[in-house]
């Protein structure tokens, strides 16, 4: 008797993905692929493989919407069925994207998972028999095993001038702080090493629901960012893990978060880290700007958050040629970061993002002069940045190993590992260069003597013994 082999099951459809922007944005990219897996989708790691690609956008600065234009196109081009998302989406409700690509399937804004999933169905059909545990707990992530990014809001209150998220995001909607929680329990269960919580304003969470009671393991907890940050203190300690702040405005609380942050690292916590978009610091500009208006009591509070504590470092972002800058502002804002001295900062050049306010303002600033002082601003800040490197050659960090790099040329040539300690968040600040580190595998907390400083790194060595 002939038995009949089943037949073989038929290939999972398959979906492409390309992420771009911020953060934000990536997070949104993690919950797509995480529901287009927990469905049994497959995910194409080319065009070719694809049934279809999902393109997720960034619209916030003109060279952002070139390359997702551009990114959009490659997709048409090499695969033909392409479903955009995301921030450059939510222009004129789609219409910007369909006029320079009226050939894409559809076109969503940003957190749009269900959404996204409602066209993926539709042109194709999700697969039969999917189980759940074909995806990990913690979802799929974009970013390496031993970091994350856990996102605790949408949108924002603000009606800044230069920018146009609030048009595309909405307004503050801060996510219940149990969910938050949940999912950060999650990732650390995993093996995250490093949560970095991020929104479009930190430190508003909660503003939208009044602070309501939310709940956390039975307890009753207030959605707000001090009792959201002493749980997320606690519940990282625990694991043993890093906590990170991102997108803190200073509003007067954020002293409480300050209070919060540990000075012993060597079991986890909250890393005394604050990143802090200042922007300007001429009162006028800042007004233009629609963001407080009050560079000298901005300095107060720095001041006092390094007196509380010493080892905070502080990230900032400014921008220069706004419209209307003239020379003395852009002076006022020299003296401003040679008073504040912080440790790490960003600065961009003024750009007209299609649908912001702030274009209507008179007073172009010509593009030379724009990335003259970009240039003065970045020197100016190269400065600093090296004194207070140097300051901590002979000092002792726990940084966390992110990956391994080849070194040298010839005979030379060695292997190293690459960390970043309580100042450095990753891809937008600094490094550790480990010398000694070829055999300490990434997500390892090892504690680093640092022996050598440039403008932007320390490099050391491991300390005996000391390796988590």
């Amino acid at each position: 008797m002939t038995t009949r082999k089943p037949p073989a099951p038929a290939a999972a459809p398959s979906v492409g993905f390309v992420s771009l922007g911020c953060p934000k944005a990536l997070v949104d990219s993690e919950q797509i692929l995480t529901q287009l897996k927990v469905e049994g989708y497959a995910i194409a790691p080319e065009y070719a493989g694809a049934d279809l690609v999902v393109v997720n956008t960034c619209g916030f600065i003109d060279a952002a919407v070139a390359e997702s234009l551009d990114a959009i196109g490659e997709a048409l081009a090499e695969n033909g069925k392409v479903i955009v998302t995301g921030c450059l989406g939510a222009r004129d409700g789609g219409g910007f994207v369909r006029k320079q690509h009226p050939k894409v399937l559809a076109v969503t804004g940003p957190h749009a998972a269900h959404e996204v999933m409602a066209v993926v169905h539709r042109h194709l059909p999700r697969p039969h028999d999917a189980f759940t545990d074909l995806v990990p707990p913690q979802g799929v992530k974009l970013t390496p095993r031993h970091y994350a990014y856990l996102k605790i809001s949408e949108g924002c209150n603000h009606r800044c001038t230069f920018c146009i998220i609030p048009s595309m995001r909405g307004d503050l909607v801060s996510r219940p702080l149990g969910e938050v929680m949940a999912e950060a329990e999650r990732l650390l269960r995993s093996g995250v090493k490093e949560l970095l919580v991020i929104s479009q304003d930190t430190s508003a969470y909660g503003v939208d629901v009044k602070y309501r009671t939310g709940f956390w393991q039975g307890r009753p907890v207030r959605t707000r960012m001090t009792e959201l940050v002493r749980e997320l203190d606690a519940l990282a300690h625990a694991h043993g893990a890093w906590v990170r702040l991102h997108y803190v405005y200073p509003y007067p609380h954020v002293d409480e978060a300050i209070g919060l942050m540990r000075d012993d690292l060597a079991n986890g916590g909250l890393v005394p880290y604050l990143d802090v978009p200042f922007q300007h610091a001429s009162p006028r500009i800042l007004k233009l700007m629609k963001r407080p208006a009050a560079p000298e009591k901005v300095l107060d509070r720095v001041r006092a958050w390094r007196a509380a504590k010493p080892r905070l470092a502080i990230r900032s972002t400014f921008i220069v040629g706004f419209p209307g800058e003239t020379e003395a502002e852009f002076a006022e804002l020299l003296t401003f970061l040679r008073e504040a001295q912080l440790d790490r900062v960003g600065c961009f050049p003024y750009s007209p993002v299609d649908g912001a306010a702030a274009n209507a303002l008179p007073g172009a600033v010509p593009q030379d002069v724009k990335e003259t002082r970009l240039a003065r601003f970045m020197e100016a800040q190269a400065a600093i940045s090296a004194q207070r490197l140097a300051a901590r050659v002979g000092s002792t960090l726990d940084v966390l190993v992110d990956a391994h790099a080849e070194v040298g040329r010839g005979k030379a040539k060695r292997r190293i590992a690459v960390g970043r300690s309580h100042a450095d968040a990753p891809e937008i600040d600094g490094i550790v260069r480990i010398e000694d580190g070829a055999k300490i595998a990434p997500g390892a907390f090892v504690r680093v003597a640092i022996e050598a400083a440039d403008a932007h790194d320390l490099a050391g060595r491991v300390v005996p013994g000391a390796q988590a």
